[in-house]
């Protein structure tokens, strides 16, 4: 009985079951925790979605922002761009009951026998534990209303970029969700970046990747992320596991068992072209 943790997916399906045979993955004891962005890139977003679906428990996964894009997509709050491969989603008969199991996922999840957190970018510098699992549940509760279209149609924003307790409204979901699923570099009290997504030497002036920043509120919490291909899984600290190492961009997908912290890979050579 295991518990493995895998990176970014991006509808690459064919690497995700060969690096579950690898894994020797029992579907009957071992669960998964999927660190978002199921889907979009990759050829295969169906059949990931529909796997990780018929799951059920045996699987976890968090929102990503290539999720949340498309179920924007899907509900006609924004078109799609050139690169997004959701065609045979929105073209699936059960395209309905695939988006709304989707729109249920968390955004964090965290697990205390194992003291891991599971988030697909990471957590604002000034949230501890208890305020980020509070703050996630602000947007999922947003996800799960009636009126959840309201919220897509106020996502895409880069503002506000830095935290406030006084946030309200849109604007305070609007900074979690880019604090969840798209921050990488931040200023220490937490300001957020999306321009730049190399690696860690590349911050801009006054940032630094969200894991390295000092006073973080969260390092006692050990914290499995996705989202930042560029650092290629390595983040140089113990406490935060970094697992998109760049399966649609030629590289690799990852597992991370969290009973004994050790990694399993598989090439994606066949996206090598894109990389």
């Amino acid at each position: 009985m295991s518990t493995y943790a895998i990176g970014d997916v991006q509808g690459c399906f064919v690497e995700l079951q060969s690096l579950l045979k690898k894994i020797n993955f029992d579907p009957i004891q071992d669960t998964l925790w999927f660190t978002g962005d199921l889907v979009n890139r990759g050829p295969e977003s169906l059949e990931v979605l529909r796997f990780i679906k018929g799951l059920g428990n045996r699987a976890v996964t968090v929102l990503g922002n290539h999720d949340l894009h498309l179920l924007a997509v899907a509900h006609g709050v924004d078109p799609l761009k050139k690169k997004d491969t959701f065609d045979e989603i929105l073209a699936a008969p059960d395209k309905d009951s695939l988006l709304t199991w989707l729109r249920m996922q968390p955004l964090l999840h965290y697990d205390a026998s194992f003291n891991y957190a599971l988030v697909h970018a990471g957590f604002a510098p000034q949230w501890d534990l208890e305020t980020a699992r509070a703050c996630a549940k602000e947007v999922e509760m947003a996800l799960q209303h009636v009126d959840y279209i309201q919220y897509f149609k106020h996502m895409y924003s880069n503002e506000p970029t830095l935290w406030s307790p006084d946030l309200q409204g849109f604007k305070r979901l609007c900074y979690i969700t880019n604090a969840l699923t798209r921050m990488r570099f931040c200023t220490p009290v937490g300001e957020l970046d999306f321009t730049y997504k190399q690696k860690h030497d590349a911050a801009p002036h006054g940032y630094v990747p969200w894991f390295e920043c000092l006073h973080r509120k969260n390092k006692d919490v050990r914290i499995i992320f996705g989202h930042w291909a560029a650092i290629d899984g390595e983040t140089g600290q113990a406490q935060t596991i970094a697992l998109d190492t760049g399966c649609i961009w030629g590289r690799a997908l990852t597992a991370f068992r969290l009973e004994d912290g050790k990694r399993f890979c598989v090439n994606c050579e066949r996206f090598a072209a894109q990389g």
